[in-house]
């Protein structure tokens, strides 16, 4: 707990805190006086009062241990603590972006890792934590689609809609590229960037859905929208293995990609085509629209404080208020 407070604090003062160093000596001196004083009181007639005398002696160091706590707050009150908070304003011209996620189930096939979908979710978010200023958001497709965060600069959220795509989330299987791509355009239209993209990230595939690619493809083209597409995956046979009803079975099959479709997407709204096999082809490829599509933007950073030192101001004061009303009622010494 103490820990996770010190993150956040910092003192505007901390040469103050030196003052802590005088401590020990104080407690060094307080326990050489004691022992002075014990030595000069020691007299052989009380010891009938030996255990009384022990106890009120030993509970008079209470009255310093208050002491030195409320010479502790009253050091870091001066030191004035106060928490923190960093602020960024961001300014320029910056791009609007619609992430476009295919999620049927043909984004599992593990010719990536873990697979194609996870492998595309780990790149875009360090895509995302390299476009400061832009408005990002995130729509999702199978058979149907689905805005999953709408265009905001709050990365953040972005991020954890990310982490949280799935695929199955819509639950009707299909790959509707089309009802995917007339969603983005949607979320675009109104956009007042100079800049608008789609970076649709499919198998390329298409079936299903209600809107046809071609109708999307006019849309975005109205609206002055650019279309980056990424093939993910390839044509080639794999091995899975499949439950059948004399158990688990190994099945020869051919992945399914569509190219030509991508490419045209692409061509046709002065965006780019890539094509991605494994891992490290996607990270460039993102690397790649990253350098294409710069936003000119520029960040300025403002700290704001809230002062802390007031508890420790009160608490020092108390602690003081305790010893004195215990040295002049508990402990009081008579003449």
């Amino acid at each position: 707990m103490l820990t996770a407070w010190l993150k956040h604090i910092e003192f505007a003062h901390s040469w103050v805190l030196g003052a802590l160093l005088l401590l020990p000596i104080l407690i060094y001196e307080y326990i050489k006086r004691n022992k002075k004083q014990q030595a000069s009181l020691l007299v052989t007639t009380t010891h009938f009062i030996k255990g009384e005398a022990s106890l009120i002696t030993s509970a008079k160091h209470i009255l310093f241990a208050l002491r030195c706590i409320a010479i502790i707050c009253l050091i870091i009150a001066l030191a004035r603590p106060r928490e923190k908070f960093t602020e960024t304003q961001t300014t320029g011209e910056g791009i609007d972006i619609m992430l476009c996620f295919d999620i049927s189930g043909s984004m599992t096939e593990k010719d990536f890792s873990p697979d194609r979908l996870g492998a595309s979710k780990q790149v875009a978010s360090e895509f995302v934590k390299n476009r400061p200023g832009d408005e990002i958001g995130i729509v999702i497709f199978s058979s149907l689609s689905f805005t999953l965060c709408p265009l905001t600069t709050d990365h953040d959220a972005v991020l954890g809609q990310i982490e949280n795509i799935e695929s199955g989330y819509l639950q009707d299987e299909g790959t509707a590229i089309g009802s995917g791509l007339a969603t983005s355009v949607d979320r675009l239209r109104n956009s007042k960037a100079k800049n608008k993209i789609i970076i649709l990230l499919t198998d390329g595939v298409d079936f299903g859905g209600t809107i046809p690619p071609d109708l999307a493809l006019q849309m975005a083209k109205y609206y002055g929208i650019k279309i980056f597409t990424i093939g993910v995956g390839s044509e080639k046979d794999v091995d899975e293995m499949v439950d059948s009803p004399l158990g688990p079975v190994v099945e020869h099959k051919k992945l399914q990609f569509n190219e030509a479709l991508l490419k045209n997407l692409a061509d046709q709204t002065s965006g780019q085509y890539f094509h991605a096999t494994d891992n490290d082809a996607l990270i460039k490829i993102y690397a790649s629209i990253n350098q294409l599509e710069k936003s000119k933007v520029s960040v300025t950073g403002y700290n704001n404080y809230i002062d802390k030192y007031l508890p420790f101001l009160i608490a020092a004061f108390v602690f003081l208020l305790i010893e004195l009303l215990l040295r002049y009622t508990v402990f009081k010494k008579f003449p």
